[in-house]
Order: structure tokens, then C-alpha cells, then sequence
């Protein structure tokens, strides 16, 4: 087995080798001083990793592109669409019936339906590819 981090391998054999020193007595202040090295080089490689993500997303930022949203953020923005959609359909389909009758209450629906797909379509990534070529004024 390869180790990934030479340092860390050379620490677990310290505390391996004075384990065998100094016998079972000191084994739960061995491990505790072994697990606080593990976790402070965890510690480290997060903050390394947590700081690139961040610099990235200033880069996207920077360049004038929306900064990628969590699937949590469209969800809501979604449901809340949707909701809104369903509260104005109601009023609209009644105006369009008194109007019009079922025409017109066809119209309206096919609207209401037009306006949810189009919404939608903005999270489809082919769609999202093509307004992105667009602004860059790149074409086939």
C-alpha cells in the first residue's frame, strides 16, 4: 500500500513505535495525539479545497456569468413559479370564459402552459448552451 502523505505515515509509526514503549497505559493519549494531527491536516485540505471553489466561482463572477445555483435554489424558484402561476390561472380562466367560453379558456391555458415551459427550460442545459453561445456572439 502507497501512502498518500509520506508525513502523515511517518507520524503513525512514531505513535505505533512509542505505543510499543510505553505500553497499553498511554494508548488512548497516543491516538488522541495521532487523530489531532489526522484532523488538522483534514482541517487544512478543506480550507485548500473550500478556497478554490471560492476563487473559481469570483472568476465566473468576474467574467460577468452567473454564478451556478444549488439544486435547492431552482427547486424554490420552481415551486414558487408554479404557485404563482396556479393563483393566476385561476382569475384568468375566468375571464377568459366570460369572454370567450372555451376558446377562450383554451387560449388562456395553452398561456399559462407556454409560460411554465419556457420557465422551465431555462434549467435544461442545451438551453442554457445556446443563450451562452449567443451572448458570446459565437456562431455555427
Amino acid at each position: 500500500m502507497e501512502a498518500r502523505d509520506p508525513e502523515l505515515k511517518k507520524e503513525l509509526d512514531a505513535t505505533l513505535h512509542a505505543r510499543r514503549e510505553l505500553g497499553e497505559e498511554y494508548d488512548s493519549a497516543l491516538v488522541e495525539s495521532f487523530l489531532e494531527k489526522v484532523e488538522q491536516r483534514l482541517d487544512g485540505t478543506v480550507d485548500r479545497r473550500v478556497r478554490r471553489q471560492l476563487a473559481e466561482q469570483q472568476m465566473v463572477v468576474a467574467r460577468g456569468a452567473r454564478p451556478p445555483q444549488s439544486a435547492e435554489a431552482n427547486f424554490g424558484e420552481r415551486f414558487g413559479f408554479g404557485i404563482i402561476s396556479m393563483i393566476l390561472a385561476v382569475p384568468l380562466s375566468a375571464i377568459a370564459v366570460v369572454n370567450a367560453d372555451l376558446p377562450g379558456l383554451v387560449v388562456a391555458w395553452f398561456g399559462i402552459v407556454g409560460v411554465n415551459a419556457v420557465h422551465a427550460a431555462r434549467g435544461w442545459p442545451w438551453m442554457r448552451g445556446s443563450r451562452e453561445r449567443d451572448k458570446s456572439g459565437w456562431e455555427d
